[in-house]
């Protein structure tokens, strides 16, 4: 593909070209991140100023901002005064009454210069009352009658860095909106017109030059359609991404439904409408001749185990190998203890590769893989190594995709040749934050609770009531029952984290009795980790004390207590993975929220959320609402973009048009040839998504 258009070169040009704008100020924008023309063109302003003419500042109630045409009266003191603090004074009066200019630290003569006693000058600037005299401290603007055109009579307002005035960044940014000139469409037509959404140029000229507080709304048709612009570049990326990734041929991979019938048959419920709906999704893009790339988002406790195994079972119908990876070894093993004995009603060999296995039982594992006898393999991301071959690897499933970044997903693929990917979590996403994050991938939900999973009561309980609490675990444990208790998230310090879980495991021991009470956390070896995780499920500990270890995908049907000590402190995500681990029996289970009195705002509303829903979805939607996209899926591994007029929190709806605008377009023209298709490349070197131009290279 050819380099960038000609049409988009002044905007990529040097800052030093715009009006007023010297080294010194190149070096503080650029630690703005602003480093040439087109960030500041897509930098918007925040507010705007009123500053419309007005015969007297009569007209404003103060403090508020006036312009008003003025006559320069004396200057009081004559000499600006020796001390620096001291007020330097100019008495004007308008059409209506008299009032001062206040200035601090000024030269005098270049005051009798800006301000000369006996002509007319126009003032802007916030007036306020002081021991009943109404004054202007250091006015915004100053200028002759002939120059007042110059003050806009509604003033954008920008976040500025230190070291930049509003009217440098005014300046600079009207010189830059000089540079543009109309741009081919990439919108779609027919999105256009019913969006009423005006051309590019005109949009950037109306958000930098607004008229009304009502410019500056996200929703004005100027800045609603800038916001599109760069959701739709993100997404044309994506469906590049995707376009490319399914013109990758896949080995088709016919399921029989031999294997998986007997799986059925022997299940004591029926899959939900909704693992049903999945697995014919996942079915469909194994016997299809391109790679599979697909999410599947299910709630806790939705069944994906399930789903995950029917796909497995038909990739081996088809005669091929798959592996599941889960990000720690205590997931791994649950995984296998789950589906072995599933593997085994169909009567095919499943195995566990973890970095426990060593010597001549790795070596076996190794060779068994290889020759093809092993079917199925569970294992961490061991499975990643170089000397471990398969014989043919159709679909790997990568679990708790949060914790494997893209590249790891792109190694994954590597190992065979073809391999189909079928990413899955247990963090109900977004739809906006979905859309951002995984548009290169297809995605299938589980919205569905499988049969037999009793609902939580979630209570809200005071720490001060905590003996309280002590003693109906006591009760409760007497009965039989098993719980969970979660020590607080101390400043992100595990070893912090560690002395409070051990100190609330010596007092819970000390009451229940020895043996009674286990303790897992973060900083314990994984074998001593492993085995108190095994004594709770066979039954042997009652109270398992921790630290969020047990966030994702522990499974005891017996466990019907959950404790969350200083829930206050928890994410609203987290706190929901946390309730998650209960309500997996037939017992009626209950989820404490122990919380710390005085709770914050925010804290209670959390907490009361949780209480009164428990949809993964709708909570996720209130937390990305609370806390920002950023917060939501960790900034650090988020793979987020970072848009500067969109937002994803607000905008979601925006996201999903320009999702399947984008792969509509790709679908149609996939290198992007004719009219709008080259339109669409200009949009992509406008925001600067390299990668995608890459891709339509490549493609």
């Amino acid at each position: 593909m050819t380099g960038r258009p000609e049409v988009l070169f002044p905007l990529f040009g040097a800052l030093t070209k715009l009006d007023g704008v010297g080294p010194k100020t190149v070096q503080i924008l650029e630690g703005a991140g602003i480093t040439k023309p087109r960030d500041l063109l897509f930098t918007l302003p925040l507010s705007g100023v009123d500053r419309h003419r007005r015969g007297s500042i009569r007209e404003v109630v103060a403090p508020a901002v006036a312009t008003v045409a003025v006559t320069i009266g004396e200057h009081y003191p004559p000499n600006p005064p020796k001390s620096r603090g001291r007020p330097y004074r100019v008495n004007v009066s308008d059409e209506q009454t008299a009032f001062q200019l206040v200035y601090f630290h000024v030269r005098g003569d270049y005051l009798q210069k800006l301000l000369p006693t006996g002509q007319k000058r126009v003032v802007s600037g916030k007036i306020e009352v002081f021991d009943s005299i109404a004054q202007m401290v250091h006015p915004d603007h100053v200028v002759t009658l002939d120059e007042a055109e110059e003050i806009p009579a509604f003033e954008p307002v920008y976040a500025l860095h230190a070291g930049i005035s509003q009217k440098l960044m005014y300046r600079a940014t009207q010189a830059a909106l000089a540079m543009t000139t109309p741009l081919p469409e990439w919108i779609d037509p027919a999105l256009k017109s019913r969006e009423k959404w005006p051309d590019w140029q005109a949009a950037l000229a109306r958000a930098h030059r607004p008229k009304s507080p009502t410019d500056l709304s996200p929703h004005d048709p100027a800045r609603h359609r800038l916001a599109y612009d760069e959701l739709l570049a993100h997404q044309l990326t994506l469906a590049l991404a995707r376009s490319v990734q399914r013109r990758a041929k896949g080995i088709k991979s016919q399921a029989t439904g031999q294997l998986s019938a007997k799986v059925l048959a022997a299940l004591p419920y029926m899959p939900t409408s909704a693992q049903t709906r999945a697995i014919a999704e996942i079915c469909a893009d194994l016997g299809s001749e391109f790679r599979m790339n697909r999410l599947l988002q299910g709630d806790v406790g939705s069944g994906k185990t399930l789903v995950a195994l029917m796909a497995l079972l038909a990739v081996v119908e088809a005669g091929g190998q798959g592996v599941m990876m889960a990000p720690t070894e205590i997931l791994a093993r649950q995984h296998l203890d789950g589906l072995q004995p599933l593997a085994a009603t169909a009567g095919i060999r499943l195995e566990i590769l973890t970095g426990r296995d060593k010597g001549q039982a790795r070596a076996q594992k190794l060779a068994s893989l290889e020759n093809g006898d092993i079917s199925i393999l569970v294992g961490t991301h061991a499975v990643f190594q170089k000397d471990i071959v398969f014989n043919d690897l159709r679909l790997a499933i990568i679990d708790e995709q949060h914790r494997f970044g893209v590249s790891q997903r792109m190694e994954l693929g590597a190992k065979g040749g073809f391999t189909d990917v079928l990413v899955m979590t247990a963090t109900p996403i977004p739809r906006s934050l979905a859309l951002a994050q995984y548009g290169d991938l297809d995605v299938s939900v589980l919205d569905e609770k499988p049969a037999g999973r009793s609902p939580v009561q979630t209570a809200l309980v005071s720490t001060a009531r905590m003996d309280e609490v002590v003693e109906k675990l006591q009760h409760a444990v007497t009965e039989g029952r098993q719980a969970y208790w979660v020590c607080p998230l101390v400043e992100e310090s595990e070893i912090v984290d560690m002395t409070a879980a051990q100190e609330r495991f010596k007092q819970l021991r000390a009451r229940l009795g020895e043996g009674v009470v286990g303790l897992v956390h973060g900083q314990m070896p994984p074998a001593e980790k492993d085995a108190a995780m095994a004594r709770f499920v066979a039954g042997e500990t009652k109270v398992l004390v921790a630290t969020t270890v047990i966030e994702v995908g522990v499974n005891v049907p017996n466990a019907s207590i959950m404790v969350i000590e200083r829930a206050e402190s928890f994410g609203l995500a987290q706190l929901h993975q946390l309730r998650g681990r209960v309500g997996r029996g037939a017992a009626a289970s209950t989820c404490l929220l122990l919380y710390q009195a005085p709770l914050s705002e925010t804290g209670k509303r959390r907490l009361e959320i949780l209480r009164e829903t428990e949809d993964g979805f709708k909570i996720s939607e209130e937390d990305l609402a609370m806390r920002g996209a950023g917060d939501v899926i960790g900034t650090a591994q988020s793979g987020l973009p970072r848009f500067r007029i969109a937002d994803i929190e607000r905008q979601s709806d925006l996201m999903a048009i320009a999702q399947s605008d984008a792969r509509a377009l790709i679908n149609t023209d996939p290198k992007l040839e004719t009219t709008r298709g080259k339109a669409a490349r200009t949009l992509l070197w406008l925001m600067e998504q390299d990668k995608a131009i890459r891709l339509i290279s490549v493609g």
